[in-house]
C-alpha cells in the first residue's frame, strides 16, 4: 500500500514512538530523581544524627571528667560533684529524647553499642545519685571508666558526620579540663 493514506500512517506511528518514548525516559528520569533525593535526605539525616549523637558523648564525657576532677576538692560528693552528675544525667535525658534518631545511623553495630553504653551510663549515674556515701565511689568510678568507650564512638560518629570533634576536644582541654576548680562559698 503506498500512497497519501500510508504517508499518514507513518506519520501516526513515528507520533505513537515518540509519545511513547518520551513517557518511558520521563517515568525513568522521576524514579531515577526520587530515588536520587531519598539517598541524599538519608544520607542528610545519618549525618545529622551522627553530629547530635556526638555532640552529646562529648558533653556526656566532658561533664563526667570535670566532675572527676571536682571530687578532689572539698566532699568529693558534694554539691558541685552532683550537679556535674544532674547534668551528666541531662545529657543522657538528651540522648533519651531523640533516640529515634538512632534507626537513621545505618551501622547497627554502632546503634547498639551506643545504646548499650547510654542504657549503663544512665543506670550508673542513678546509682550514684540514690547509694549511700560507701556505695557512690564505686559506681562513679564505673562511671569513669564507661568514658573510656566515649571516644572511639566520637571518633566513629565524626567519620560518618563528616565532622571533627577536635576543636571539642581542644576546647573542652583548654577550658574546663586545665582550669583549676574554684569553689564559691556555699557550693
Amino acid at each position: 500500500m503506498s500512497g497519501p493514506l500510508h504517508a499518514v500512517s507513518n506519520a501516526n506511528q513515528e507520533t505513537i514512538a515518540g509519545v511513547v518514548i518520551g513517557a518511558v525516559l520521563a517515568t525513568a528520569g522521576g524514579f531515577i530523581a526520587s530515588q536520587l533525593e531519598h539517598y541524599i535526605r538519608r544520607r542528610e539525616r545519618e549525618r545529622s544524627a551522627a553530629l547530635l549523637f556526638g555532640e552529646i558523648l562529648f558533653s556526656l564525657r566532658m561533664i563526667l571528667r570535670v566532675a572527676d576532677q571536682s571530687r578532689t576538692r572539698g566532699d568529693p560528693y558534694g554539691s558541685l560533684t552532683m550537679r556535674m552528675i544532674k547534668a551528666a544525667q541531662n545529657e543522657i535525658d538528651i540522648y533519651a529524647r531523640n533516640r529515634e534518631a538512632l534507626f537513621d545511623l545505618r551501622a547497627a553495630a554502632l546503634r547498639a553499642e551506643m545504646h548499650v553504653l547510654f542504657v549503663q551510663m544512665a543506670m550508673t549515674l542513678d546509682g550514684v545519685v540514690e547509694a549511700g556515701a560507701d556505695a557512690r565511689p564505686t559506681a562513679f568510678g564505673f562511671a569513669i571508666a564507661l568514658c573510656d568507650d566515649i571516644a572511639p564512638l566520637i571518633e566513629r560518629l565524626g567519620k560518618i558526620a563528616k565532622y571533627s570533634f577536635d576543636a571539642h576536644e581542644a576546647l573542652g582541654r583548654k577550658e574546663y579540663l586545665t582550669a583549676p576548680v574554684v569553689m564559691e562559698a556555699g557550693v
